[in-house]
């Protein structure tokens, strides 16, 4: 069993100790999240990015996405279909426009012209269609479940696709902005040497360890692909991706650690990005697994966590407190008037006798690679626990293998989710029972009815209600204790420019190797 104080007290020292020795000449600096430069984007340059969120296991096949670090090397080399702007907008990029017809059951979309992939082959429709196909039919993709309802895809001409759909979804075009669905050449195989229309070809990758890409050719994308290469490290340890920002070994971190984002935000060399999004911690109970089958269980370790203390002392402000449902308070559909789960050990134990039980002992997979700081979370939750009889044994796992090894295997375990751009694909993800992701194996045939109708539903008072009664069910009976929302935190050297927060993921939603330049 670990020592929840000391690990704590010891790991807040080693970071701060680390800032503070390096913190000589300490100046002013821009808020947290203001744009580094008003300058225009340079060529040239050699950016090299620090990444937690990979793994030996990692493949460059979209369809295998688990961490965020394939997410940014495919982003690299290849282009998706349709980009979410900082505004949370759909826009165009490989597709331009689109429309559909009354019932948003029927669309057509235009497909780029004059685009290239990196072996010279001009993108046209059938490349779109077999990009889009990869996820549909006998694939695995975690992109599937919301691509189901797609019936058919046509070519109308050489760059003009027709999609038909079961039912209605005026959210298609979100959809198809999914970081899974990354466009390649028709037929295309070879995941170990991808080939895209992005600004960057690949050069070397060593999965969970490192990925060189190389630009060859201008790109496409106006005022993109400024730099000359970038070089992904894979430094899953916090600690060490922060030493090595401000030692110059990289230009840019991801997942900083909230109590040393105040000290690094003193740091006349090194500019902080504050991302409010949906992204969120979660410790994962398999619903169909004892003793979390019993949602008595469930709704006792609900209670029995101190979510606003994990708010204070491991993200030290920078987010929110959850309530076991997905839908983030930035969220058009999100529903406040769900009762909040606090602390209350009396009520944990009222459930735990409702269950049967007058105390309980469960095992908590644990690795900081879940999100940065959930370790630290289980402790206080092992803490809390303890006052309502649960004693919570907390298993440390490493870092490499965690998502192939443990989550959705072991019973009981830390995750995250990073936000999506509307409530449904959130849902549709995660909480359908038959999604390939839905982590908490939570079935709830009315929510799954409920879901099919929300996306049809035009009456938007109507579907608001619709996903606040959804989001209710998950709250009450899933098997998702979600005690906190994360914002994202970033940090990058004054070489770094054009770094920007972003309302869907971190490092500017994965694209930071396209929009970034260096002086």
């Amino acid at each position: 069993m670990s020592k929840p104080h000391s690990m704590i007290d010891r790991r807040q020292f080693l970071g701060a100790a680390a800032l503070a020795g390096a913190a000589a000449g300490l100046s002013s600096f821009p808020l947290i999240g203001q744009a580094r430069a008003a300058d225009m984007p340079t060529s040239g340059g050699h950016l090299r990015l620090g990444m937690g969120g990979g793994s030996t296991t990692d493949s460059l096949d979209p369809t295998t996405y688990l961490q965020w670090v394939p997410v940014n090397i495919g982003y690299q080399i290849m282009n998706g279909l349709i980009e979410i702007d900082e505004h949370n907008k759909a826009t165009p990029e490989l597709l331009m426009n689109w429309e559909s017809k009354t019932g948003a059951a029927d669309w057509v979309f235009d497909v780029r012209k004059d685009i290239t992939f990196s072996n010279g082959k001009v993108l046209d429709a059938d490349d779109i269609i077999y990009s889009i196909n990869l996820h549909r039919g006998k694939s695995a993709s975690p992109a599937k479940p919301f691509l189901a309802a797609i019936t058919d895809i046509k070519k109308l001409s050489a760059n003009q696709i027709g999609i038909t759909m079961s039912q209605g979804n005026a959210d298609l075009p979100f959809l198809l902005s999914d970081y899974h669905i990354l466009v390649v050449p028709n037929g295309f195989t070879d995941w170990k040497n991808p080939i895209g229309t992005a600004g960057y070809v690949l050069e070397h990758y060593e999965a969970g360890v490192r990925c060189i890409t190389k630009k060859t050719r201008p790109y496409w994308k106006t005022g993109c692909g400024n730099v000359d290469s970038i070089e992904t490290l894979i430094i899953n340890d916090v600690s060490a991706r922060t030493a090595a920002l401000l030692s110059g070994q990289v230009d840019a971190i991801n997942r900083l650690d909230a109590r040393t984002v105040d000290l690094l935000k003193k740091r006349p060399k090194v500019h902080v990005i504050q991302s409010a999004a949906g992204q969120h911690g979660v410790f994962v109970m398999n619903c169909t697994d004892a003793p979390f089958k019993d949602n008595n269980v469930r709704m006792a370790l609900k209670y029995a966590i101190n979510r606003q203390q994990i708010v204070d002392t491991v993200l030290r402000g920078y987010g929110h407190v959850g309530n076991d449902q997905p839908i983030p308070i930035t969220n058009e559909f999100y529903d406040a008037s769900i009762p909040q789960h606090t602390y209350d050990p009396d009520k944990a134990k009222f459930y735990l006798k409702q269950a049967g039980e007058s105390t309980l002992a469960v095992d908590l997979n644990v690795s900081d690679v879940a999100f940065t700081g959930a370790t630290d979370a289980a402790e206080l939750f092992q803490q809390s626990a303890q006052a309502a009889g649960i004693t919570v044994n907390l298993k440390q796992q490493p870092a490499d293998g965690y998502w192939d090894n443990i989550w959705m295997k072991a019973p009981f375990c830390a995750s995250y989710w990073g936000g999506r751009p509307t409530a449904d694909q959130m849902l549709t993800l995660a909480y359908k029972s038959d999604a390939p992701w839905n982590d908490t194996f939570w079935k709830n045939a009315d929510f799954d009815k409920l879901l099919l109708e929300a996306r049809v539903e035009l009456d938007q008072s109507k579907r608001k209600a619709m996903y606040g009664q959804m989001q209710g069910m998950i709250s009450s009976t899933g098997g998702a204790l979600i005690p906190i929302f994360i914002d994202y935190l970033e940090a990058g050297s004054n070489k770094v420019h054009g770094m920007k927060p972003n309302p869907m993921f971190d490092f500017m939603g994965q694209r930071i190797g396209e929009k970034v330049w260096m002086s």
